[in-house]
């Protein structure tokens, strides 16, 4: 497979899940054959999950992530099927890490179908359901967003989590604290700020006891130097070593994702074609907006026609 030095494949992650997502995709028997293989390491029928439901089932954590992450690799193992460029670097938001880190060959499909069902499971129980909560925060800067935190903790857990596009900030923490910081980001003249219907305050300090957990499994876990370029979103940068992989996997649960600057290192250097490979389209739109006013093409592969258009754009 030859690969397009201008394409960069981002790989999405909770939040993007919906019941029927990949409906589109039914008849494509590398799609089904994925999630077969997912539904044999999971015990339980993953296709069947992500097609019926029930939506609660589907958004249990542990459920979600290895249905986000089979849904990444089912589309992309369409994409390399049928024989168009590959990307010249992967990178993720949040759990898409993991499947940019499998699409890169670091880590295998199955080893990381149980991964990520385990970082589900060590996320869910680091802490008590109902008492850690995210809310989205639209129309402040970053300062303003990391200064309501700041008002609001008052000796509890409140942080900006997800730098997600200019004014598109989401916070995470102790659930009192993210409703206070809620009403102090409205005081700062905030144009929506929108508390989030999960429970686990994802990429807080909160993560540190599921990270240590996660750490100990990365450590029997192989990993490889990733075959494609691997951009975190962690710092925006590069990493290859295998150890450096795990340690920054650990991190991530308890960083903030730096979606933002990870778009903008991938357009600075030398990247127009962002393809989002997953359903959902909520990285597609992020990026449209981190990218206002440059020429970058942005596609999302959320059904067969799709990935035949972006696959010529991509070979043109």
């Amino acid at each position: 497979m030859q690969t397009s030095n201008n394409l960069a494949f981002v790989f999405p992650g909770q939040g993007s899940q919906s019941v029927g997502m990949l409906a589109k995709f039914a008849d494509a028997a590398i799609v089904r054959t994925t999630f077969e293989e997912a539904s044999g390491i999971l015990g339980y029928d993953l296709w069947k999950l992500i097609s019926d439901g029930p939506a609660e089932d589907l958004n249990a954590t542990e459920r979600t992530q290895p249905a986000m992450l089979a849904a990444g690799i089912a589309i992309w193992r369409l994409w390399q099927d049928g024989g168009k460029p590959a990307p010249a670097v992967v990178t993720g938001h949040s759990l898409g890490e993991f499947t940019a880190l499998t699409a890169a060959g670091a880590i295998d499909f199955g080893t990381c179908v149980d991964l990520v069902r385990f970082r589900g499971q060590a996320m869910q129980e680091a802490v008590p359901k109902g008492t850690g909560s995210m809310a989205a925060l639209l129309g402040l800067d970053d300062a303003d967003v990391e200064a309501a935190c700041a008002e609001a903790a008052a000796g509890s857990v409140v942080e900006a989590v997800n730098y997600n596009a200019p004014g598109q900030v989401v916070i995470a923490g102790e659930k009192a604290a993210v409703l206070r910081a809620i009403d102090a980001a409205k005081a700062r003249g905030a144009k929506r700020a929108i508390e989030l219907p999960v429970s686990v305050p994802s990429h807080s300090s909160l993560m540190k006891a599921a990270g240590h957990r996660l750490g100990e499994r990365l450590a029997s876990t192989e990993i490889r130097k990733p075959g494609i370029r691997y951009l975190s979103a962690v710092d925006a940068q590069e990493h290859s070593d295998p150890d450096d992989i795990r340690a920054l996997l650990v991190r991530q649960l308890s960083s903030p994702v730096r979606w933002t600057q990870t778009v903008t290192t991938l357009s600075g250097g030398g990247i127009t074609r962002i393809v989002e490979c997953g359903p959902g389209g909520v990285l597609a739109g992020l990026v449209k907006r981190i990218e206002k006013g440059r020429d970058t093409q942005i596609a999302s592969l959320d059904s067969p026609d799709s990935i035949n258009a972006a696959g010529s754009a991509a070979a043109s």
